[in-house]
């Protein structure tokens, strides 16, 4: 339900989630020491409100695991090498907290990506919230329609590798599209809006030029605004300038070569850049990086400290 402007809402609960590792070749490029594999995650978030539990984003699902050449495809095999751990999916660990699939009510995907959608099959009671862009260019596929949409994509390198598996959403989500063109202005951000149904500490924000209709999603939950950043950027120094390091060169070729209009990534980027700069009452985080999401135990000044210098080196990854 809506909470009234006369009640008192409940603080929403927010539990960080690493819902798939990933140990990608080329380790130099991405940070690792000489001889070490990169390590990625895939970042969820976990909400607990009065409407039910939400997820935003799914992770790898428990289809991927079992059929990965179906669900996850050849190329990602052996370019990302994910784990694929049954007790990384979200379903397990939404079971492993005392719940049930049935208990959440709300699935908010950044954009449809197979490492972000993978276990939307596993909660077949969800409302699935995306933008309508998203899903249009995702069924369009390779098709005519797409091709003239975006002529860009016919030299673009991940156009043709199947990154959006129809076989994630076979099985008839319950879709809630949102349009581009609604919502207001948060934080410099353009075109935000609230989620009909769900409480108005969750907002959509759309980040766009990763996908079609990439959004990410912010949640106030009593200590300041978190916005989920989704694949807006991989590496926290290609948003952050009080970063101490520079960004490896595989972020920056991966940048190109994963984005479907790098151009509007740039400028998502400096959106999340003017927004660091602001008076600090929003965290932004995002979907991948490792070092944000190890910076996770603390808080406070602790945690901005661990953050801003991260570990050593990557290390090995598990």
């Amino acid at each position: 339900m809506v909470c009234s402007p006369a009640v008192v809402p409940m603080a929403l609960r927010v539990t960080h989630l690493n819902c798939g590792s990933c140990c990608p070749s080329g380790g130099r490029l991405a940070g690792a020491t000489a001889g070490a594999p990169a390590r990625l995650v895939c970042r969820c978030l976990l909400i607990e409100t009065e409407a039910g539990l939400v997820l935003v984003d799914t992770g790898l699902g428990v289809g991927q695991i079992e059929r990965r050449w179906q669900g996850v495809g050849a190329l990602t095999l052996a370019a990302l090498r994910p784990r694929l751990r049954l007790e990384e999916t979200a379903l397990h660990q939404v079971r492993a907290r005392g719940y049930q699939p049935r208990d959440v009510r709300h699935i908010v995907l950044t954009h449809l990506d197979l490492d972000h959608c993978g276990g939307i099959p596993d909660f077949p009671e969800a409302q699935i919230h995306v933008m309508r862009d998203e899903v249009d260019g995702a069924r369009a596929g390779r098709t005519l329609a797409a091709m003239r949409r975006q002529p860009v994509l016919l030299l673009h390198p991940t156009f043709f590798t199947q990154r959006y598996r129809p076989v994630l959403w076979a099985h008839g989500p319950r879709w809630q599209m949102h349009e581009a063109d609604a919502g207001e202005t948060w934080r410099g951000l353009a075109g935000v809006r609230a989620i009909p149904g769900l409480p108005p500490e969750l907002l959509l924000v759309p980040l766009p030029g990763h996908t079609f209709g990439h959004m990410g999603v912010a949640v106030e939950s009593g200590d300041g605004w978190l916005l989920h950043a989704g694949d807006a950027y991989f590496h926290r120094g290609q948003i952050d300038r009080s970063w101490p390091r520079d960004v490896p060169l595989g972020y920056r070729l991966f940048t190109v070569v994963d984005s479907l209009d790098p151009w509007r990534v740039v400028a998502t980027r400096r959106h999340l850049s003017a927004l660091l700069d602001g008076d600090g009452d929003v965290r932004v985080v995002s979907a991948h990086d490792p070092w944000e999401f190890d910076a996770l135990p603390g808080t406070g000044q602790a945690r901005a400290d661990r953050l801003r210098t991260g570990p050593p080196a990557l290390g090995a990854c598990g």
